[in-house]
């Protein structure tokens, strides 16, 4: 079974190609900029803006899988239109699609928010992804919508290198007290995706970690793992700030795992100080 990442060489993509591969799946990957180094993987550029490249890398993938793990950030073409036209061209080819989504499609109105809430986002990728996962699931009615939140690894990590260069003094800002989410570990993400890949349910699915931590507790625990002096980072609130987007969402992911061999840790688990 050939297995296409589409967005492999970021964060999550390197993890879900490496894994794939590791695993002995056939794996194809594209990339934006500068292809990944994993080893026996077929690397191919693309540009999800481009409907001709898209069909083109699908015709000569020809693949039975296609996991989404782009990050187009608030850019419209690339985060809303662009996994539409991905799942368009999976739909004619018959492969599977499972697309990653994000917490961001909600306020924060409710804090808890299961599989059947619909997405009221407040800033502008939020929307765009929100207007994805319909897209997404009206092409492709077989498709999985995988929702998640805020992705922890090494220094590749935006998350992890923001503490580092705090805690350092090298960049300016604040951890929120008050912005809470729940992380997850980007291996545990990857494997319960490839999971997700190789069953047959559809629909919208929640992958997040166990632990609801606000920024500030995150960074602690980052700074902790990595030796790090968690004391020097700064802490401070986002509510009254000039920084938009909702302050408390935590992603129930029950009905998920119930259904999950793959086991979504907690970020006080994953991020606990090596004994």
């Amino acid at each position: 079974m050939t297995i296409l990442i589409v967005g492999g060489s970021g964060l999550l993509g390197a993890e879900l190609v490496r894994q794939a591969a590791a695993g002995g799946r056939t794996t194809a990957a594209t990339f934006a900029t500068r292809p990944g180094t994993t080893p026996e993987v077929a690397w191919h550029a693309l540009d999800l803006r481009d409907t001709d490249r898209v069909e083109a890398v699908m015709a000569e993938v020809s693949p039975r899988v296609v996991v989404d793990a782009t990050s187009g950030g608030p850019d419209w073409t690339v985060t809303a239109e662009g996994p539409v036209r991905l799942a368009m061209a999976a739909l004619k080819r018959g492969s599977r699609l499972v697309h990653v989504s994000s917490d961001a499609v909600f306020s924060g109105a409710r804090v808890h928010y299961d599989e059947s809430c619909l997405p009221d986002p407040l800033t502008p990728y939020g929307a765009a992804k929100a207007a994805a996962e319909t897209g997404v699931r009206l092409v492709h009615s077989g498709a999985v919508v995988a929702r998640t939140s805020l992705i922890i690894g090494d220094r590749r990590s935006e998350h992890v290198r923001a503490v580092h260069d705090l805690a350092a003094g090298t960049r300016t800002g604040v951890l929120f007290t008050d912005d809470i989410r729940c992380p997850v570990h980007v291996a545990d993400l990857a494997a319960a995706l490839l999971e997700l890949a190789s069953s047959d349910l559809s629909g919208t699915h929640h992958l997040a970690g166990t632990d609801a931590v606000s920024r500030h507790e995150l960074g602690t625990l980052i700074a902790r793992r990595d030796g790090l002096g968690a004391s020097r980072l700064p802490a401070g609130l986002r509510a009254g700030s000039a920084f938009p987007g909702p302050l408390d969402v935590r992603l129930d992911c029950r009905a998920t795992q119930h259904r999950l061999r793959t086991r979504l840790r907690g970020a006080r688990e994953f991020l606990a100080p090596a004994t």
